[in-house]
């Protein structure tokens, strides 16, 4: 096929030799089926800003680091520059996520290069070769469903221990592989460490492909996975590996309203009679 302007600088640096086709069109890019030498991988060609239906939420942003002060000043500004670089982290951020989780050996795509923005990375291939299908492709049995299931879970945990949280994660972004399913589209991703939005996210996450999966075995729709690994990770005690039950004793003790009203009127009324004595020390007249 003719070869989209945005991988022809791939194609002049030897990166790609040659196009073969569309993969997919998602609301982050276009991916394409390339030749890299005598390997076939894949192409995320991502979308300008104005053409995504995803928005870079203040919930995603919030604790990323931006290494050149100048970069982040910029982008602080609003300015045509400064989008442009917010739109660089933006895409930068998917890059170093695939190669923190790659390296702590969690199941995603293994990225090659990074030009202009354009992500070579792993073909995730089905047992014929083939691109693996999305998990929202197939139909499960309820063997395959909590087979699954339970391996997406041990993912999770092992994103959270590798400081990552997906912050999206559904059957649209799994892809199922021939060894089983892998996790993609990370641009959203969080550290968990410096967003105070990631305990919402990893639960949201875990009760997305639960959902999911609850379709095929609704036995899994009473488990509570995403309470469970976060109340384990704040005790700084989660493992990759370790065995979870699913569930989560929660306080049904009902809140006692009358309490905690009587102690915010004793603590004003403490307030209001400092604040009279020091007025009455400051406002008298000189002898």
């Amino acid at each position: 096929m003719k070869i989209p302007n945005r991988i022809q600088p791939l194609v002049e640096e030897g990166l790609v030799d040659e196009v073969l086709r569309q993969l997919m069109s998602g609301k982050e890019a276009q991916v394409y089926l390339v030749r890299c030498a005598d390997e076939i991988r894949c192409a995320k060609v991502y979308k300008e800003a104005s053409k995504r239906s995803f928005r870079q939420a203040v919930q995603y942003t919030e604790g990323r680091k931006v290494k050149s002060s100048r970069r982040a000043r910029a982008m602080q500004s609003g300015s045509r520059y400064g989008r442009a670089q917010q739109e660089a982290e933006w895409q930068n951020t998917e890059v170093d996520m695939l190669r923190r989780l790659a390296s702590a050996g969690v199941r995603v795509p293994h990225p090659y290069n990074f030009l202009d923005g354009v992500l070579i990375m792993e073909l995730v291939a089905d047992a014929f070769g083939e691109p693996a299908p999305r998990l929202n492709d197939l139909s499960l049995t309820l063997e395959q469903a909590r087979d699954y299931h339970a391996i997406l879970i041990g993912e999770i945990v092992h994103m959270l221990c590798a400081g990552v949280v997906h912050g999206d994660l559904s059957e649209y972004n799994i892809l199922v592989g021939k060894r089983g399913p892998v996790i993609i589209d990370l641009p959203q991703a969080v550290d968990p460490a410096g967003n105070s939005s990631a305990e919402a996210m990893l639960e949201r996450d875990v009760e997305n492909i639960t959902r999911y999966f609850g379709q095929f075995d609704p036995a899994l729709r009473s488990t509570d996975y995403g309470k469970e690994i976060w109340s384990i990770y704040k005790t700084g005690k989660l493992q990759p590996d370790m065995a979870l039950t699913g569930s989560f004793a929660r306080n049904e003790k009902p809140a006692d309203v009358r309490s905690v009203l009587r102690e915010i009127s004793d603590v004003t009324a403490e307030e209001a009679a400092r604040q009279r004595y020091a007025n009455g020390l400051g406002g008298g007249r000189a002898p």
